[in-house]
């Protein structure tokens, strides 16, 4: 008996893309399978390989997607064409029937990306949602969280540098970053307005250093790095402004979220939404907290289970997704406009110089004045004074006795009229 030659794994965009075609999420292709969410990730993103039964369970079922897809296509396509012909009466209940079963899948899939943890269904438990970081948003919905633009076109350095000066540049890079840079510091410090300070005070240092970030190879990662450094720096709690806590969100299950994310150490709660807000891969969230990818494990693992410990809802890593999204966007988090931040920027630039070229300028005053008054040779210093030996101190007069004061007497009255008195004579 000959054995059919086994199907070949497809590479990992494919895997992603036959998944997406089926509007399929992880969680669902997981269950399918009879893995975690997580492991079909590391088979998506290429860091593992399937292996073993549910290894070739799992390219079974994306070769059947594939086999579904090219037979959904050509139906498709037949349906929505206005110049087909009119069918046969003998294909007629076939093709109806095909695309009602297409319909119906469309349906479906559409009805299962819905699903989202909403306000009603807080405290009930796990909830089915969509992957964080390459399923399609659903209708009516946008990830505030994400960075990642929606054309797939690429832009070429060149054709950007050309098109672009460097003002239009950086306002088109403070619009597409600014607003979820400032519901990701919210996540990190539960302040609105420190939050919308970290974001402008990163774009000025930004635009202060523009030639460096227009030629980075990810401008809003550099501007993300400079946010979260801000957000997180330690002097803030020395501001008095700062010492006061903000009104907290309404509702209570964002209240106990953002409590739970306030109570982890910076690091932890940095990974926790670089990871599951923002849904960038552990070597990215690795590199960007300055971390070994080991730590970033131990540190995201250790925040889910502070999470968890305090809302056991949130042991879905999907659910407590869509849970940070949904804290992020309760506040009105509105940044400012580009220009103003460039203008800020400049003037904050121009004070810092000035006020550097005012302490140069004190600074070598002082030096001149202490040259001029220096002396030009050296003076040796007036020793103290010691004790001279061998002289007698001087004695005082003391208080005259009866014998000298009657004496003194007679001489002041004899000095007067006394016969012995001597005269000058003229001559």
């Amino acid at each position: 008996m000959t054995q059919s030659p086994a199907r070949p794994l497809p590479a990992p965009k494919e895997r992603r893309r036959l998944r997406e075609a089926a509007s399929l999420t992880r969680a669902q292709l997981a269950s399918r399978v009879g893995v975690t969410s997580e492991t079909v990730r590391g088979w998506e993103t290429g860091r593992s390989t399937p292996r073993g039964r549910k290894g070739e369970k799992y390219v079974k079922l994306l070769h059947s997607l594939g086999d579904e897809a090219e037979m959904t296509s050509p139906q498709e396509a037949a349906a929505d064409s206005d110049d087909d012909p009119e069918p046969s009466p003998a294909t007629a209940p076939e093709t109806a029937s095909a695309r009602r079963s297409a319909r119906a899948r469309r349906k479906a899939a559409a009805a299962t990306d819905r699903k989202r943890p909403a306000a009603k269904d807080r405290g009930r438990g796990p909830v089915t949602v969509p992957a964080r970081s390459h399923t399609p948003v659903p209708h009516g919905h946008r990830l505030i969280l994400t960075e990642r633009p929606r054309t797939t076109t690429p832009l070429r350095p060149d054709d950007a540098v050309a098109a672009l000066t460097p003002d239009q540049a950086f306002d088109a890079l403070y619009a597409f970053c600014a607003p979820a840079l400032v519901r990701q510091t919210y996540l990190l410090t539960g302040r609105r307005e420190l939050a919308r300070e970290s974001v402008e005070r990163a774009f000025q240092n930004a635009w202060q250093r523009w030639p460096e970030v227009a030629l980075d190879r990810d401008p809003a990662g550099w501007v993300r790095a400079m946010a979260y450094e801000c957000a997180l720096s330690p002097w803030h709690r020395l501001r008095p402004r700062y010492r006061h806590p903000e009104p907290p969100p309404s509702d209570a299950f964002d209240r106990a979220l953002l409590d739970a994310l306030l109570q982890l150490p910076p690091s932890y709660r940095r990974t926790l939404v670089l990871y599951d807000g923002v849904g960038l891969g552990l070597p990215e969230t690795a590199a960007e907290t300055e971390a070994s990818t080991r730590a970033a494990v131990n540190r995201l693992a250790h925040a889910r289970e502070a999470l968890a410990e305090r809302l056991p809802e949130l042991a879905d890593p999907e659910t407590l997704h869509w849970r940070l999204v949904e804290l992020a966007s309760t506040g009105r988090l509105r940044a400012a406009k580009p220009p103003a931040v460039r203008r800020r920027g400049e003037s904050r630039a121009r004070f810092w110089t000035r006020a550097a070229i005012a302490f140069t300028v004190a600074l070598i005053g002082t030096t001149a004045l202490t040259v001029r008054t220096a002396p030009t040779h050296y003076e040796p210093p007036v020793p103290p004074g010691e004790t001279v030996q061998g002289v007698p101190p001087p004695v005082a007069p003391g208080p005259l006795s009866e014998k000298e004061r009657k004496l003194r007497a007679k001489l002041r009255q004899e000095q007067q009229r006394g016969p012995d008195r001597l005269l000058p004579q003229a001559r």
